[in-house]
């Protein structure tokens, strides 16, 4: 048998995404959960929420939505376009879907492409509730084995690396990049999605959040050291400060690594280009160009930024880096 993931993989897109735009034109007044749902997706990037929580808040707009087997049957006719051209031509009857999407919104398409069995999160429709654990990575396999006793991968497709457990048990695997198809072995992301791989990840998101917090306390201090300090003493003195709080940070909630002197001296040396990237903006934007010295120091922040995650990612945390 083949194995396909769907969203990204035998379809142009993520479904689930793409169905709650299609029921915000439909609903308008589901954009009232949208604070609740960003709060949410703040508390899962910052460990507090686990994953089935986070999606639970997001799936709550189901509950204003009216008929809505009606509005998953609509959703299918105007977005079954989208389903790839190149797995229409090669499916199989006895191909199996397995998806971390919710089974609620996938059996309709499935059915439509005429596939017996779907693996899927199982969400209620009504409540957005989750019934057991997100289908994701090991839980597919999990989920499979659960469902067929013994079997034998001929084939397999998706778009993510975290489908290595299903891709370790498959004669062949593939991996789905928009329309090109390439073996899993000899897939080497490079240009635009290798940088999406690296900053578009929930490390690179907390560790976005604790730089805003760390920045504004920074830029803070500096401003207040700057009363009885020359600019740019104060902004050394005011960096320094928040360097500390900073590895604290990232060790907890970013890397969740334990503490260290070593891993400490190593932290603040890979921000050292940063501190002098900052430094430079400071005189370059204070003391050539006349900036007022507030906004000379949030630009000084916000400038090395990704320079600063990728060292302290694999060099001070020493995180395994993709090739």
């Amino acid at each position: 048998m083949n194995v396909y993931d769907f969203d990204k993989t035998i379809y142009a897109g993520d479904s689930s995404l793409d169905f709650y735009s299609y029921c915000l034109k439909k609903y308008p007044k589901i954009v009232f959960y949208l604070p609740a749902q960003i709060c949410s997706a703040l508390f899962y990037v910052m460990g507090v929420y686990s994953k089935v929580r986070f999606k639970e808040t997001f799936y709550s707009y189901l509950n204003s939505l009216k008929d809505i087997d009606g509005v998953i049957d609509g959703f299918w006719v105007s977005h079954e376009h989208k389903i790839q051209e190149w797995y229409k031509k090669q499916k199989l009857c006895s191909d199996v879907v397995i998806s971390a999407s919710p089974e609620f919104l996938l059996q309709p398409i499935c059915e439509r492409l005429g596939i017996n069995l779907l693996i899927a999160s199982k969400v209620n429709k009504v409540t957005g509730r989750y019934d057991g654990e997100n289908c994701y990575g090991q839980n597919k396999v999990d989920r499979l084995n659960c469902e067929i006793k013994e079997f034998v991968i001929d084939e397999f497709y998706s778009d993510s690396l975290s489908d290595a457990p299903l891709a370790n048990l498959a004669k062949q695997s593939y991996l789905v990049d928009g329309k090109t198809i390439v073996s899993w072995d000899d897939y080497h992301p490079h240009g635009i999605k290798k940088a999406k791989m690296l900053f578009a990840t929930k490390e690179f998101m907390v560790f976005l959040i604790i730089g805003v917090v760390n920045a504004i306390n920074g830029i803070l201090f500096a401003y207040l050291f700057s009363l009885a300090f020359a600019v740019n003493a104060a902004f050394i003195t005011g960096y320094m400060t928040s360097l500390s709080k900073s590895y604290l940070l990232n060790s907890f909630f970013t890397f969740k690594e334990k503490l260290s002197l070593k891993k400490y001296l190593k932290f603040c040396f890979s921000y050292l280009p940063n501190f002098l990237i900052q430094n430079i903006v400071v005189l370059v934007f204070y003391n050539f160009l006349g900036w007022h010295k507030l906004f000379a120091y949030s630009l000084a922040a916000i400038i090395g930024v990704p320079v600063t995650f990728i060292l302290i990612k694999y060099y001070a945390f020493k995180k395994k880096a993709f090739v």
